[in-house]
Order: structure tokens, then C-alpha cells, then sequence
């Protein structure tokens, strides 16, 4: 044990403890890494948001449907005294990735449509007459460097 809290300060005194502060402190604050942060911060507080939806508004309505059940995870199929198959609760999880799923394709579509309309705004929109007109000068180019 000693010999490797040795082996541990060694490495310690030889390398820049400022150096490795500074470079954590550039890579923490880079934008995607705070983006990312924010990111999990929001997508946890939405997937509760979305449990909460399917727990008490989804899963009763379904009940109503399925008999008196105004729960999904009291859904079962029994088979015999030691063979239950408790599926409700793996139902509440597929409507809770479901709605995370469709509302992300939401966002990622919106997201998509601005970019692109971004783009076409700034007017970096390749036209059919200017391919054919690189087509065209190239094409000169090379004929001019066989002669």
C-alpha cells in the first residue's frame, strides 16, 4: 500500500497541477459540454414530467377500458400460482417512450426547418445553373490543359 501512495505522488509532483485546473476549467466551459449539461438537466425533468402524464391521466382512461384497473402496473397475466407475467408497468414505460419520442421528433423537426430556412435566407442555396456552370468551366479547364 505504501509503495503505491508513493508511486501515487511521484506521478503527482510531476505533472502541472495548475496546467490540469486550467484545462478542466477551458473544457467545462466550452459551450457544447454546458449544452449537453442542460440538456440532461431538462430531458430528466420532462421524462418525470411524462411519467406523471401517463401514471395519473393515461393509465386510468386505459383502466376504464381494461376493467377496473386504474392502474397499468396492477395489469397481469396469470398462468399459475408461480407464473404471473406483470405486463401493465412494461405498458406504462412503452407510452412514456413513446411520448418522449414523438415530442423529441417535434422539437428535432422544428429545429430542422429553422436551420434550413436559415440557410436559404443566407443565400447558400446551390442552383441547378450554378453546377452546370462548374460543370461547364471545369470541363473548359481540362480541355485547355490536354492542348
Amino acid at each position: 500500500m505504501l509503495k503505491l501512495i508513493d508511486v501515487l505522488a511521484r506521478l503527482i509532483g510531476e505533472v502541472d497541477i495548475m496546467k490540469i485546473i486550467s484545462e478542466f476549467k477551458e473544457f467545462i466551459m466550452r459551450g457544447n459540454v454546458l449544452d449537453l449539461a442542460v440538456g440532461v438537466i431538462v430531458g430528466g425533468a420532462f421524462t418525470s414530467l411524462v411519467k406523471s402524464l401517463t401514471v395519473n391521466l393515461i393509465n386510468p382512461i386505459i383502466g376504464l377500458f381494461t376493467g377496473q384497473v386504474s392502474s397499468l402496473d396492477n395489469l397481469k397475466f396469470v398462468v399459475s400460482d408461480q407464473l404471473t407475467f406483470n405486463y401493465g408497468a412494461f405498458l406504462g414505460d412503452v407510452i412514456n417512450f413513446l411520448i418522449i419520442a414523438f415530442v423529441l421528433f417535434i422539437i428535432i423537426k422544428m429545429i430542422n426547418k429553422v436551420s434550413i430556412k436559415k440557410d436559404k435566407e443566407e443565400g447558400s442555396e446551390i442552383t441547378e445553373i450554378s453546377v452546370l456552370t462548374d460543370i461547364r468551366d471545369m470541363l473548359a479547364k481540362q480541355e485547355a490543359n490536354q492542348k
